[in-house]
């Protein structure tokens, strides 16, 4: 006990410093210009790394703070345009080549995705097997469904270019 009185520390009286005793700002700063004072080798690496990697990391939390929070203005939509009196015969084609074509790409995403799959040893061929056959049930009915909307539009385009205009006729009224 008395020890700790002629060395100024107090004794343990059941709290603890957040810091050992000799630590101080003070004292810490004295280090760093101590250590940057000796003729060391690795000194100028070491800390171009420490400072890039702290750059690295107050970089990505700034790039990840602004990742969609930022507003999009000026950003430009491109839309399709399409011709006001096409038919929905027209209408369904154009629904059926979408789709065709959004399966061809998702069946590219999925061959690449495999390809990801083999490269880091997951298993993904009987789950592939199980959902290839649900999703050709579900394509399959979806063709289904485009083809009769298909065949019930053209059946109204015919049926409504075969019918003369008499509707726009009064009932009594003569045709010039």
């Amino acid at each position: 006990m008395a020890h700790f009185a002629s060395a100024g520390a107090l004794p343990y009286k059941g709290r603890m410093a957040i810091f050992p005793r000799p630590v101080s700002p003070k004292n810490a700063l004295g280090d760093f210009w101590g250590y940057f004072r000796q003729q060391r080798q690795h000194k100028w690496p070491l800390l171009g790394l420490s400072v890039a990697l702290t750059y690295v990391i107050i970089w990505t939390f700034v790039i990840d703070a602004n990742t969609n929070t930022m507003p999009t203005r000026n950003k430009i939509i491109y839309v399709q345009s399409w011709d006001a009196n096409r038919s929905d015969a027209a209408i369904i084609l154009q629904q059926k080549i979408d789709f065709a074509k959004r399966e061809a790409a998702l069946v590219k995403q999925q061959t690449r995705m495999q390809g990801y799959a083999d490269a880091f040893g997951i298993e993904w061929r009987e789950e592939e097997a199980r959902n290839t056959a649900k999703r050709k049930e579900a394509v399959k009915q979806i063709d289904a469904l485009l083809d009769q909307r298909l065949a019930k539009a053209e059946a109204a385009e015919v049926k409504h270019k075969a019918a003369p205009e008499t509707s726009a006729t009064p009932a009594g009224a003569a045709r010039p």
